[in-house]
């Protein structure tokens, strides 16, 4: 079976997309159709590098929507390209449903599979709720959500032909049309869908604090399940929330670089790597583990 699986990116993020689309072969046994939404045209060279990579199992089709969000507030932190996902329901009427990822994750889980074995019933989404710490809780009781089911957007299961029914990328857009908005697209995603999610287990979607030891209790609060966090440590999908690994020293730091070290030559030379690339030479080594042990002390610290 072939997965319908919708992406955002630009040229200048064409490596990260490759991470993860590596990682995703890497994890899943299937086929991919990718629906690339773009601001701008991907140069053919870059295409045909993304194809080969895929050796069969991706296959490409890219709708350009620049110009298509006019009226809607997108904070300038993110490209007009991350809020794309709210008009899938209505530029996809071919298709039922489909899988949403953003770019800055590394796939652990088999997300075909998933997609094959999730009925959403008349839910909107599939998604995976945040486990919130204090002060985000606040700002989530403030949109009129509950901060338990509060959920991050990075991976979604849509259910596009329910959507559709009930013009939600409609009522979707007109929430967007307001300047206040932290996380525009994702925050106006809960406040429409609540109460329409079918929640999924957090491996399927490991934001930053899923992996950091402080926010554990806060985990266990919003997932109790015995042996959970543990699972995710192990093999969590893992979405870069934060910090970038190829910017910063960030969670997860090691397992984007060890994928982006699998990617084929000439996919890496469409990227000049910084600083973290040669940072990335020295963690692999026996420093890295000291590294490490000095940044669980700190953290234990604070």
């Amino acid at each position: 079976m072939t997965t319908p699986l919708a992406i955002a990116f630009t040229p200048n993020y064409f490596v990260p997309a490759a991470v993860m689309l590596r990682s995703l072969l890497d994890s899943s046994t299937g086929a991919f159709e990718l629906i690339c939404l773009v601001t701008e045209e991907i140069p053919l060279p870059m295409q045909e590098k993304l194809l080969a990579m895929g050796e069969g199992r991706l296959s490409f089709r890219y709708i350009p929507l620049a110009g298509r969000l006019q009226g809607v507030y997108t904070d300038p932190r993110y490209t007009e390209a991350a809020s794309f996902r709210l008009l899938l329901p209505q530029i996809l009427p071919e298709y039922d449903s489909i899988a949403y990822i953003d770019c800055d994750v590394i796939v652990r889980q088999d997300i075909g599979k998933l997609f094959c074995e999730t009925d959403l019933g008349d839910n909107y989404l599939g998604v995976v709720f945040e486990a919130p710490i204090e002060d985000q809780a606040v700002r989530f009781r403030a949109l009129g959500c509950d901060p338990r089911c509060y959920f991050n957007s990075g991976f979604l299961l849509m259910n596009l032909k329910q959507m559709r029914a009930e013009s939600v990328s409609e009522k979707l857009l007109e929430a967007c049309r307001v300047p206040y908005l932290e996380f525009p697209d994702q925050d106006a995603l809960n406040q429409v869908c609540q109460g329409r999610v079918l929640p999924l287990s957090p491996i399927h979607n490991g934001i930053r604090t899923f992996f950091l030891p402080q926010y554990r209790p806060d985990f266990e609060q919003e997932y109790p399940q015995p042996g959970l966090w543990e699972e995710v440590q192990r093999s969590a999908t893992i979405h870069y929330t934060g910090g970038k690994p190829w910017k910063l020293f960030t969670v997860q730091f090691g397992a984007w670089w060890k994928v982006y070290d699998s990617l084929p030559a000439e996919i890496k030379a469409e990227w000049k790597p910084g600083k973290m690339s040669r940072f990335w030479r020295l963690y692999r080594t026996p420093a890295g583990r000291i590294i490490d042990a000095a940044r669980s002390l700190k953290r234990k610290l604070k």
